[in-house]
């Protein structure tokens, strides 16, 4: 029996580290994807094979026994009760702040659970969401669920979907400079430590703009999101999650959008401009910066069945 799935990768359009403390957050999902391939396979092993590294270990083992970087999928091969080949492959750069992690374990938990003859999207969903937890204790399932779902979304612990005007594209760059989550999780967590009032302040001013949000992407209001955008980086620059290579992306896009902001963790990856005339992305490649245009991906998880057909998500 074999199964695959495949999810996109999601930028943050505002809300990252300021969701883990209540502000609620914007995602959208992008037009890139991790595709993941599950097969039934003999001698009681699971064998996981991705562009972050290589797994075989007994298929009755311990999550806390592997790595972080392969501990969520094995959690979820867990649940295919037997042996299990997991194969990934990814349009979606690791480190980036693009939700490659979380993309892979909504793609794994989809073509894992079609092996047992298929599961709704938010079986998937909750699956993909505690098998980050077993890497990323305090991760608050935003990034999942924009993967799982497609589109561009709210979450404040519950998921709204949000319809978007014509023409909502971002400009996605990367600042050459892979990241740690909890590298730049920590750095936040410190500036919080530090300065409790002023971060309060700026949860309370990221948790408007997040609930402001949702009337602009319908309306079509890129000068607002765009704004809020810019706003949102200035408050987590303070926070200590930029970076020079960031900021310079912020430099070139700022003056050719609506708006931009670091996407993700911070402490390097990418940065996202509002770009519904392209003028941003033309921008950022003049400056030599690597850069993709995306639409937001409405399909969010597909399944496909042991015999190739597409299955209901």
């Amino acid at each position: 029996m074999r199964s695959s799935a495949s999810a996109p990768g999601k930028a943050v359009l505002l809300g990252e580290h300021f969701v883990m403390h209540g502000s609620g957050a914007v995602l959208c999902a992008i037009n890139r994807r991790v595709t993941v391939t599950a097969e039934e396979a003999g001698g009681g092993m699971i064998r996981i094979s991705s562009g972050v590294g290589s797994l075989e270990a007994p298929a009755g083992g311990d999550p806390r026994d592997v790595g972080p970087e392969l501990r969520p999928l094995y959690h979820i091969a867990l649940a295919a009760g037997t042996g299990v080949d997991i194969t990934v492959d990814s349009e979606v750069p690791p480190g980036a702040g693009l939700g490659s992690s979380s993309a892979c374990c909504v793609a794994c938990a989809g073509a894992v659970l079609g092996l047992r003859g298929g599961a709704s999207r938010g079986e998937a969903l909750r699956l993909a969401s505690e098998a980050e937890r077993t890497a990323f204790p305090g991760a608050s399932g935003a990034d999942c669920a924009a993967c799982a779902r497609g589109g561009v979304i709210l979450w404040d612990g519950r998921i709204r979907a949000v319809r978007p005007g014509p023409g909502l594209r971002v400009a996605v760059a990367d600042s050459g400079q892979r990241h740690s989550t909890r590298e730049a999780v920590g750095r936040v967590s410190k500036y919080r430590g530090a300065d409790p009032a002023g971060f309060g302040r700026a949860l309370e001013e990221v948790g408007r703009m997040v609930g402001e949000a949702p009337a602009q992407i319908e309306a079509g209001d890129e000068a607002g999101l765009g704004a809020a955008m810019s706003r949102n980086h200035a408050l987590l620059r303070e926070a200590g999650a930029s970076t020079p290579g960031l900021e310079r992306i912020i430099s070139v896009a700022g003056g050719a959008s609506a708006g931009a902001k670091l996407t993700g963790a911070g402490g390097g990856g990418c940065a996202i401009a509002l770009d519904g005339t392209g003028r941003a992305a033309e921008a950022l490649r003049g400056a030599g910066f690597g850069c993709f245009e995306s639409g937001m991906d409405n399909e969010g998880l597909i399944v496909f069945n042991g015999t190739g057909g597409r299955a209901g998500a």
